[in-house]
């Protein structure tokens, strides 16, 4: 059988017609539509789009509805209660971001402030490529295309488990990303480096593997990647935070770069991961509806429901 195209690669949508596929296409469609209407309509689509998804998927509201609760517990019910209302709308708004992140060509692109630039292009100077670390923000995707449209990067990327759904990804990541790198290729990832490409990177997912371990996060043990310490020190790489913010009502975005961490990595994994949770706290708090509450972040936590 023929293996599946890379991730620059355009693959066809052909095989795709089959009327079981018809809800996804239909679904394509409608968020591309949104993504085509002036930026100041698109925050209302987005919260439409977040109600219905917030409505048909219990499981990811009861998972939302827990990290929250576990997060921000001397805050109010009614305010928790808000922000998981408004984080599905900041889910529903990522949708059309992934569209336009996708689709859209460079001058066409939302406003975006840029901030502290000169920090990556420090980084850069030294020829060892360039951590581009990040938390998995709803507005991640066009974050990534506005480094992008500045200095080409490097991307880590997961398959996506609904077929149409990875094809239509791969097909409209094709060509944004100067290279593409699955997420277990080591390898890959230390040679994009070498050649001075930076790479965006984000290790705030829960995982139980074996370079794993328990940190805290929001003062909650969290499985987390240590890995990021061992790329770190085998590529020599600074590691340079950088955040995508969603402005209300359409205004655009604001993407910040801060200076490279420094004496990272340090001796111990865990004190440098628990370092990167406290930064990653840090920014979620200026816009906490756009951290991505829906993931399980602390699996198999003694407190969870």
């Amino acid at each position: 059988m023929p293996g599946r195209p890379g991730m620059n690669e355009s693959p066809s949508l052909t095989r795709f017609w089959h009327p079981r596929h018809w809800p996804i296409w239909m679904a394509a469609g409608l968020v591309y539509a949104a993504s085509r209407m002036p930026d100041r309509l698109q925050p209302a689509c987005g919260a439409l789009f977040g109600a219905i998804y917030r409505w048909s998927q219990p499981r990811r509201r009861a998972i939302t509805r827990a990290n929250i609760d576990l997060c921000f517990p001397d805050e109010s019910r009614s305010w928790r209660d808000h922000l998981v209302r408004a984080h599905f709308q900041a889910l529903g708004m990522a949708l059309i971001e992934v569209v336009i992140a996708w689709s859209r060509p460079d001058a066409d692109l939302p406003p975006v402030r840029i901030e502290g630039l000169a920090h990556l292009e420090d980084a850069l100077a030294k020829g060892h490529g360039a951590i581009l670390l990040t938390g998995h923000f709803t507005a991640l995707e066009l974050g990534a295309r506005y480094v992008n449209r500045l200095i080409p990067v490097g991307a880590m990327f997961r398959p996506a488990n609904q077929p149409l759904v990875d094809a239509l990804m791969r097909r409209g990541r094709a060509g944004k990303a100067r290279v593409a790198i699955p997420r277990d290729d080591l390898r890959g990832l230390l040679r994009t480096l070498a050649q001075n490409i930076p790479v965006w990177y984000a290790s705030d997912q829960g995982y139980t593997g074996k370079h794993g371990g328990w940190v805290p996060f929001f003062g909650i043990p969290a499985p987390t990647n240590l890995g990021l310490s061992r790329l770190a020190k085998a590529s020599r790489a600074p590691v340079v935070p950088f955040f995508i913010r969603r402005l209300p009502k359409g205004r655009g975005y604001v993407l910040t770069l801060c200076p490279a961490l420094e004496s990272f990595p340090g001796p111990d994994p865990l004190d440098d991961a628990a370092r990167i949770h406290r930064l990653l706290e840090t920014h979620i708090r200026e816009a906490p509806e756009q951290y991505l509450w829906s993931h399980d972040r602390f699996k198999r936590h003694p407190r969870k429901p």
